[in-house]
């Protein structure tokens, strides 16, 4: 179960290890405008617009990462296979974020497949144990 812990916090840390790329680029573009970062987030555009667009999903994975994680904890559906799909999820999302910034979108889009299918996968487990 260690690792389904260990998978949630990363899960968690990674909104805002994705928000580097986007604070970068927002103080490249005039710099950071803390009074208003919305407004100058929805400027941006190219990489900046990549970063905002990767640290927001970031967000909404977790989300639907953070519920499978719960139910396999509250089922007991803790055995390896959980334990890599929590790997892998956590894996695919960082070379998803990755993608994004350097703008292969094929690529990216077969990263966030399986990122999602392995949370997927983890509920369907949960209702056959």
């Amino acid at each position: 179960m260690d690792i389904l812990i260990y998978s949630l916090i990363a899960a968690a840390l990674l909104p805002y290890i994705a928000k580097i790329p986007l604070a970068i680029a927002m103080h490249k573009a005039g710099g950071y405008d803390n009074n208003h970062p919305r407004d100058q987030q929805a400027k941006l555009h190219g990489f900046g617009a990549r970063a905002l667009a990767a640290h927001q999903n970031a967000f909404e994975s977790l989300i639907i990462f953070s519920m499978a994680i719960v139910l396999a904890i509250a089922t007991g559906t803790t055995n390896e296979k959980i334990q890599l799909l929590a790997l892998l999820h956590i894996s695919f999302r960082v070379v998803y974020h990755i993608l994004y910034l350097i703008n292969l979108g094929v690529l990216r889009s077969i990263a966030w497949t399986i990122a999602i299918g392995c949370s997927f996968i983890i509920m369907g487990q949960c209702l056959s144990s």
